[in-house]
């Protein structure tokens, strides 16, 4: 049976409130931009006079794609088992970037098509990747589901161990192509303005993995009113730990830091579930994946950060996370005009 899940409408009186307060510090109304605005969500989403986002908390999911084996990628698929055992010695991208915010990182085996059974590594495997799905469903619509709930149970362990902000990330050869696939669906924008060249592919591979998204979605015909059957018949299993992640933090009012264009389409996808994760989101940078502006504009959101990034894991988003700090830094510490005897403006 599907999980049903609690999600709340961020407080809009909070907000108000938190509005008034920025207001009233020694600067200029409206001068510190976004930070500003990003202030006044993490009072919406938390309910708290003073909103908190340390410790942070990342996920990454890790998981393989059949589709790979279309020629859609620029690495081979057995790279997805060499980075997870990257991500448990500490080499990755966003090992170094989670030890400079201080979050623990968590890496979850949800799908990779190989075994690995190493300490630290979070074993939670549906099956041995998904199936490609050039020539049938990715995966059944209880595996999407099983997915879910493995991200949902990963966010909810993650936030119990006092996580005040989560970031999620993924790692899977192949999943620009399942992303892709997704957005296009969920969109009905045109394969050829949501496909980019992901890691690196060449002319070549973008033209295939064009034909390979277009046929797939002819072949599988997903139901862009259903994102669960849409995840099952184009999707991935990181895509949907990631969705289900989402979903745990927005019911227990835990601000979501998305990262690039892969784990944008999951919140796109949580979104079509629970339409108040909306205000639990923010998007820590805009990619250089072609599909990532346009599954921002369907969020409807405005990415903190755009720095030509396209690696994915949460790095994007752990880059992002200081200005998330700042701004809760900014309302506790800066003072108000009143407090600093500094005369308002006329």
């Amino acid at each position: 049976m599907d999980k049903v899940y609690n999600i709340k409408p961020i407080n809009q009186m909070q907000g108000a409130k938190m509005q008034e307060y920025v207001n009233s510090l020694t600067k200029p109304q409206g001068s510190l931009g976004a930070v500003e605005e990003i202030a006044i969500q993490l009072a919406q989403i938390t309910g708290e006079n003073f909103p908190e986002v340390i410790p942070p908390g990342i996920i990454v999911f890790a998981a393989d794609h059949g589709v790979a084996s279309e020629g859609v990628s620029a690495y081979p698929q057995e790279v997805t088992v060499q980075m997870v055992h990257n991500f448990l010695d500490g080499g990755a991208a966003i090992n170094v970037l989670g030890k400079q915010i201080k979050a623990k990182v968590e890496i979850v085996d949800i799908g990779v098509a190989a075994d690995v059974d190493r300490i630290g590594l979070h074993m939670k495997k549906i099956r041995h990747g998904t199936a490609n799905f050039l020539k049938g469903d990715a995966m059944t619509r209880e595996e999407a589901w099983q997915a879910i709930e493995v991200g949902s149970d990963m966010a909810t362990s993650v936030i119990e161990n006092g996580a005040k902000c989560l970031i999620i990330g993924e790692m899977g050869i192949g999943n620009t192509t399942s992303s892709s696939a997704i957005l296009s669906a969920l969109s009905g924008l045109d394969v050829g303005e949501v496909i980019g060249t992901g890691t690196g592919i060449s002319v070549d591979q973008l033209k295939r993995k064009q034909q390979v998204i277009r046929q797939s979605l002819q072949e599988r015909n997903p139901d862009p009113t259903d994102p669960i059957d849409t995840l099952s018949k184009v999707g991935g299993l990181e895509i949907a730990g990631m969705v289900g992640a989402i979903l745990s933090a927005a019911e227990r009012k835990i601000p979501v830091l998305v990262d690039g264009f892969i784990s944008t389409v999951a919140a796109l996808v949580a979104k079509r579930l629970y339409p108040e994760v909306h205000g639990y989101l923010f998007i820590g940078h805009q990619s250089m994946e072609a599909g990532h502006k346009h599954a921002i504009m369907l969020l409807d959101k405005k990415p903190i950060l755009n720095l030509g990034l396209r690696l994915g894991e949460g790095t994007g988003a752990a880059l992002a996370f200081p200005i998330l700090e700042a701004a809760t830094n900014i309302v506790k510490e800066m003072a108000t005009f009143e407090s600093a005897g500094v005369a308002e403006k006329i």
